[in-house]
């Protein structure tokens, strides 16, 4: 029997309407991944979509249900990137007038492309330090304006169109047991649960989101929407403070897990698709890959199907991306290093206290005056984590005074 919120959707329609807008995305067999959790895992490939994310399925399934009044005066939406595309494709298609709120953080990759796909039609406005802070500014604007707002994810024509994802996986994989899927403000989740759980009650769905902004969780935990005071902003398309009403309220009915991703993990997740699978990822089109260490049990022997939500990962990040890594994965460390006052110290400290796999990719002396210089900055690389603890050892044996700043948050801010 049907619940009243099945009731709102449409995926049949919805499809319809996307057919002959969208692109039909693969659904990739990866045969590294199956092997190594003992599974049947296949790659949904939603960053080869138009533009580069699922988030088109919904922003035009909503914005071609609007009264020709209210087309006629144009929308308004508010988007850490992949939504505010997904407008903006959707309003040139349409040849309708949109304003596009982004934070002022936004990737200059995903602003440019906003731009190309509206090709004329669109405006940008970048303001706010989160999307929570962008989203306060684009609904003052759409009121005072009186234009139509077009959520990013909190209602159901939005979820509606990105249930269309579950209709696509279930066409080329009819018996799929595991869906895990990236969660932000829910409506990936929640369009694409709620039909994969019509089509099949037994299904496993299993949300990933970054451990820095746990905006589904805390809501789950609390029974409700909660404001997080503070969120890492790193998944940027997944880094929401507060998940929608709607979202969470369809969510907590047919998600049967969720799991919380490190944005290390994210990194080193991002560098392993792109050189293992040629596949370029954003970190929010990472999390359902990284989150793979974290339910192995639960889909060994299973069909399991991985959304990779979106592509749009801008270049000038990578660099970021590898340092992260690096530090997850105990590979890169950062000390502030007291050389003893003693001739050759320096030459001590590279031939005797880094080992044969040990890199230094930074140094630099602290000044504390004009003429004397202060301890140095040193960021060593280590070939494997284990050389950590022999690093340290030869430190203590050779009489280097030493802060490791990977252990304070605080001061690795501050000086790295």
């Amino acid at each position: 029997m049907e619940t009243d919120t099945q009731l709102k959707f449409d995926f049949e329609a919805a499809y319809q309407r996307l057919d002959k807008v969208i692109r039909h995305t693969p659904l990739e067999y990866n045969l590294g991944l199956s092997e190594k959790y003992n599974c049947e895992l296949y790659l949904k490939r939603e960053d080869m979509q138009i533009v580069r994310s699922y988030k088109l399925r919904g922003a035009y399934n909503m914005i071609s249900q609007l009264p020709n009044e209210q087309l006629s005066k144009g929308v308004v939406c508010a988007s850490a990137g992949n939504h505010a595309q997904g407008v903006a494709f959707s309003c040139k298609k349409m040849n309708i007038k949109g304003v596009i709120f982004m934070p002022e953080i936004t990737p200059n990759q995903k602003v440019k492309q906003t731009k190309m796909f509206g090709n004329g039609n669109i405006e940008v406005v970048l303001v706010g330090d989160t999307f929570d802070d962008c989203l306060k500014e684009a609904l003052a604007y759409t009121e005072m304006h009186c234009l139509t707002f077009i959520p990013p994810f909190d209602d159901y024509r939005v979820m509606e169109g990105q249930g269309t994802v579950g209709m696509e996986i279930v066409q080329k994989l009819p018996d799929v047991d595991v869906v895990i899927m990236p969660v932000g403000g829910g409506g990936l989740a929640a369009g694409t649960g709620t039909y994969l759980k019509q089509y099949n009650p037994n299904i496993t769905l299993i949300g990933a989101e970054p451990e820095g902004a746990p905006s589904m969780t805390e809501a789950l935990r609390a029974g409700q929407p909660v404001a997080l005071p503070d969120i890492n902003r790193f998944v940027d398309g997944a880094a929401v403070k507060r998940v929608g009403q709607l979202t969470y309220e369809v969510c907590a009915g047919v998600l049967d897990d969720m799991r919380l991703v490190p944005e290390g993990k994210v990194c080193s997740t991002i560098l392993k698709l792109y050189n293992e699978d040629a596949i370029v990822v954003e970190p929010a089109g990472a999390l359902s890959v990284a989150v793979l260490d974290l339910c192995r049990e639960q889909i060994a022997g299973k069909k399991v199907v991985c959304v990779i939500s979106g592509g749009n990962n801008d270049i000038d990040r990578m660099q970021e991306i590898k340092e992260q890594s690096l530090l997850y994965e105990g590979l890169k460390h950062y000390f502030i290093v007291r050389f003893p006052q003693r001739p050759g110290a320096l030459k001590l400290f590279v031939n005797e206290v880094l080992g044969p796999g040990d890199d230094i990719t930074r140094f630099e002396f602290i000044k504390k005056t004009e003429r004397e210089r202060g301890p140095a900055l040193v960021g060593i690389e280590l070939r494997n984590a284990e050389d950590y603890a022999p690093l340290r050892k030869r430190m203590d044996e050779q009489r280097f005074e030493i802060i490791e700043l990977n252990e304070n948050p605080t001061l690795f801010e501050y000086l790295v």
